[in-house]
């Protein structure tokens, strides 16, 4: 029955390590996302200013 409840507790710890994981991974996406978001949009001014001066 010991043994049991510590399997358990090692599998809960380990579903609470990769949920955190997972957790943590998706805030890394969402900010690289964020950034090629700002790259894009600085992108898209400089085309439109070489467009309007033709560059």
């Amino acid at each position: 029955m010991k043994q049991s409840a510590m399997k358990r507790t090692f599998a809960l710890m380990l579903l609470a390590l990769f949920s955190m994981n997972m957790l943590a991974a998706c805030n890394t996406v969402a900010g690289a996302g964020k950034d090629v978001q700002k790259a894009g949009e600085k992108v898209e001014t400089k085309a439109e200013d070489c467009k309007d001066s033709h560059c």
